[in-house]
């Protein structure tokens, strides 16, 4: 099996579970500012191919570099880190 490259790798939760065989993944990093050296969270909102169609809203999910699938997606779920508590 040959190599594919390094392709990045993001968690998130997901935020979105409308569409079919896609989610919407908010992944939040922290940035520090400049001037006041605080650390300040910012997100990034990625979707994602989900081909089983399993992840819900809440769930943190591994995203993974992937070709372009449609317009805008191009990452794909990897896995399922946990599941969302409650409701």
């Amino acid at each position: 099996m040959s190599e594919r490259g390094n392709r990045r790798t993001l968690v998130g939760t997901v935020v979105s579970d409308k569409m079919d065989k896609t989610v919407v993944v908010s992944v939040e990093r922290l940035v520090q500012d400049q001037r006041y050296k605080k650390y300040v969270r910012r997100y990034s909102r990625f979707m994602a191919h989900d081909e089983a169609n399993d992840c819900k809203l809440g769930d943190r999910v591994r995203i993974i570099e992937h070709r372009p699938i449609s317009k805008r997606k191009r990452w794909k779920v990897q896995e399922t880190v946990a599941r969302a508590s409650g409701v």
